[in-house]
């Protein structure tokens, strides 16, 4: 169940905590492929079943910005800003992909919030997220994920 947060005030107080984690979600081939599809990034060790499992990996493993391009759905599981006009996404920071992700393998996100500086009408925000397979040592995907919310 999602934090719901009230406003710019209500993230305010919220800093430097964590703020739960996401469902896990499984990977499968026919995401990747159309992830594949929808950038052009055809590697073998993503779309080649067959290549993939004599590769390094003993399989296929997901693009790491198909895994960063889940943060906005599982963000949502995570958390809910009430009391804004809108929140829009600003950029990210020191973003890694420490370890991959194997297809048919099960990934969530942890979020925390790392800090708040406010601006003229709202507030920029750095949410710290960490994504992580079920059952590997090293996260798949940090980023700091920085938003704009607006009152």
């Amino acid at each position: 169940m999602a934090t719901t947060i009230d406003g710019i005030d209500g993230l305010e107080a919220h800093l430097g905590r964590h703020l739960g984690y996401s469902d896990w979600h499984e990977v499968t081939q026919e995401q990747v492929d159309r992830f594949a599809d929808a950038t052009g990034d055809h590697q073998w060790i993503h779309v080649d079943v067959e290549r993939a499992k004599a590769g390094p990996f003993g399989g296929p493993i997901a693009h790491g910005y198909l895994t960063l391009s889940l943060a906005p759905s599982f963000l949502g599981e995570i958390l809910s800003v009430k009391g804004v006009s809108m929140g829009v996404n600003y950029g990210l920071d020191r973003l890694r992909f420490p370890s991959p992700v194997p297809v048919g393998s099960r990934l969530r996100a942890g979020v925390e919030l790392a800090s708040l500086q406010r601006i003229p009408g709202g507030a920029q925000v750095t949410l710290r997220a960490t994504f992580e397979v079920e059952g590997a040592s090293k996260p798949s995907c940090v980023a700091e994920l920085i938003f704009r919310y607006y009152e």
